[in-house]
């Protein structure tokens, strides 16, 4: 038998896992963040869900091996690269953040994305 479909209508209705970014990596405000992992597959290093952000900018460093595809909701956000050059995403948009990519992350207006995360 196939395994099941999982769809992305919206977030589960099961609490969410909420954090914060890490004191010494923020740049502005201590925005709440919440994640509803909806498919996980720890053998394929495959995760994905829904994430929830308020208004505030921290710095990124994505694994050697991890890479990130998301895709806005609703919202504003805005990708830093490390040398300053930026890319702003809103409804509709999507971006792939490679492993390796270091930079800045900031969220203009409340912030939801689809996201899949993939570590090789």
């Amino acid at each position: 038998m196939s395994p099941a479909l999982i769809r992305f209508d919206a977030p589960p209705a099961t609490e969410p896992a909420i954090d914060h970014p890490r004191a010494e990596r923020r740049e502005a405000g201590n925005p709440e963040r919440r994640t509803w992992t909806v498919y996980e597959s720890t053998d394929d290093g495959v995760y994905a869900g829904f994430w929830d952000c308020e208004p505030g900018r921290w710095r990124i460093e994505m694994g050697a091996t991890e890479h990130e595809y998301f895709h806005v909701i609703h919202g504003r956000a805005r990708l830093y690269d490390e040398a300053g050059a930026m890319q702003e995403f809103g409804p509709g948009q999507a971006v792939v953040i490679p492993a390796g990519f270091k930079g800045s992350f900031e969220v203009l207006e409340p912030l939801r994305k689809h996201f899949v995360i993939v570590e090789r």
